[in-house]
């Protein structure tokens, strides 16, 4: 699978947040050898002006095992922590880098950009 064809300013964003991804040890560029699925990132431009990477990962679907319970409504969610003394969160911003991915599933979440895969 190639890369997405970019625009000059869309390669410049991904190679920006490839960076600082590698910098921050989220990533890490994966050898020729390595067996991965992979997926293309795009950017999309946010409300705001800046750029963001996003992946299509719905081909993941086919390795997963689905829920066995649905997701509670949100009221319902509410109702059960109203008691609640502690409450954790997560924070929004970058939150999926703040998630542990097992070597075994790292795999499966390999991106392909012009400058590399990762």
């Amino acid at each position: 699978m190639p890369a997405y064809p970019a625009s000059p300013k869309s390669r410049e964003s991904l190679e920006i947040h490839i960076k600082e991804l590698l910098d921050f040890g989220v990533i890490r560029k994966v050898g020729y050898n390595e067996e991965v699925e992979r997926t293309t990132p795009v950017i999309v431009e946010c409300h705001n002006g800046k750029y963001r990477m996003v992946g299509d990962f719905r081909a993941l679907n086919t390795y997963t095992v689905p829920d066995r319970y649905p997701i509670p409504k949100i009221q319902t969610a509410l109702t059960q922590i109203s008691q609640a003394v502690y409450i954790s969160t997560m924070d929004s911003l970058k939150g999926f880098h703040q998630n542990v991915v097992t070597p075994r599933a790292r795999k499966y979440l390999t991106s392909i950009v012009h400058c590399g895969v990762y």
